[in-house]
């Protein structure tokens, strides 16, 4: 069966995201101040071939574990569909 991974990657809410910051004063600047708090991620998505939803997860997780996300730096959050 083939599965379709969507996967968000952020830095942990403890550290600091340069990018976020910057983008963050910036709405000021475009007379958005009402926008805050932007934090820059980055989403993922994949196909995965899986007998199964189950392995399919699992697959999942250990790309996120492995090689999409730092554990020391980053979190991440994901969903998987049959396609």
């Amino acid at each position: 069966m083939k599965f379709k991974a969507e996967i968000d990657v952020m830095p942990l809410e403890a550290l600091l995201d340069p990018q976020g910051k910057a983008v963050t004063s910036s709405m000021k600047t475009i007379g958005l101040p009402e926008i805050s708090g932007v934090r820059i991620g980055r989403h993922v998505r994949l196909f995965v071939e899986a007998a199964d939803h189950q392995e399919a997860d699992s697959m999942v997780q250990d790309a996120c574990k492995k090689l999409l996300a730092n554990a020391i730096m980053e979190s991440y959050t994901y969903s998987i569909e049959k396609v």
